[in-house]
């Protein structure tokens, strides 16, 4: 039987938001997803974002990598408008990378947590 454990995203610090600095590739580090490839072991990981600034913000979340355009995930990330849900529970593993960067830096942040699922 499956076992799942709830844990924070490892690019955070004490479970807080990560401040994304980068404006380019390779964005800022978010979660680095379990090592190897066995079946039934992966990362579910959920993201949402906060834009402190007056203005929409493109965010680009790098899912998995950094070189292919179907790594990337964009979204405009509303002015002051609270938590935007930007990945709702989508998997990786074998050490894959989620990093983000966005249009203007040091005014997103990143939250949110990893459902660790082992067979």
């Amino acid at each position: 039987m499956a076992q799942v454990a709830k844990r924070k995203l490892s690019g955070s610090t004490d479970g807080r938001n990560v401040l994304v600095v980068a404006t380019a590739s390779a964005g800022t580090l978010i979660h680095t997803a379990v090592t190897g490839t066995t079946a039934g072991t992966f990362d579910e990981i959920w993201l949402y974002a906060y834009n402190s600034s007056a203005a929409g913000v493109v965010l680009t979340i790098q899912f998995g990598g950094t070189t292919a355009i179907n790594d990337d995930i964009k979204v405009t990330v509303p002015s002051l408008s609270g938590l935007t849900a930007i990945v709702p529970g989508f998997i990786l593993q074998n050490g894959s990378v989620v990093r983000a960067y966005a249009g203007s830096a040091n005014v997103v942040t990143v939250s949110g947590f990893v459902n660790a699922i082992t067979a």
